[in-house]
């Protein structure tokens, strides 16, 4: 998904918005339909990129102008091992929106992954993949 260009603010030197990019962010969460997934709990894998101006960071050396990912990934880490929710794409909705309220980005891409999913058949991976933004 960071190929495809979201459009940047009049002052991104490309129109084009840059990236932080973070991935395999890892917790135990509680996290499914079924009452042994609640219980027993599994490791989700979480990746995100962020989609902001980068310049105002790259020039000025200041860490309050862009996304601190050490605070991101504790911020995620967290919602991943909270609150339980019975569907991804529930937690993934959550990751997206504590994202945009807490971090300086024009938009965020969160796929989630849940790789021990109760899949009958021989699997690699299950995730779902959304993009959000602000209005």
């Amino acid at each position: 998904m960071t190929g495809t260009p979201t459009p940047g603010r009049p002052g991104s030197p490309s129109g084009v918005l840059d990236a932080v990019v973070l991935k395999g962010i890892t917790a135990k969460g509680y996290h499914g339909v079924f009452d042994h997934e609640r219980r027993d709990g599994q490791p989700f894998v979480v990746d995100l990129v962020l989609h902001l101006d980068l310049q105002p960071a790259g020039t000025s050396d200041d860490l309050a102008r862009t996304a601190h990912y050490g605070e991101l990934a504790e911020l995620v880490h967290g919602i991943i091992g909270g609150d339980p929710f019975d569907l991804i794409e529930a937690l993934a909705e959550t990751l997206a929106a504590a994202v945009l309220e807490a971090f300086p980005v024009q938009a965020v891409d969160v796929t989630v992954h849940k790789p021990k999913a109760p899949i009958e058949v021989p699997f690699g991976d299950v995730a779902v993949t959304l993009r959000r933004s602000r209005p």
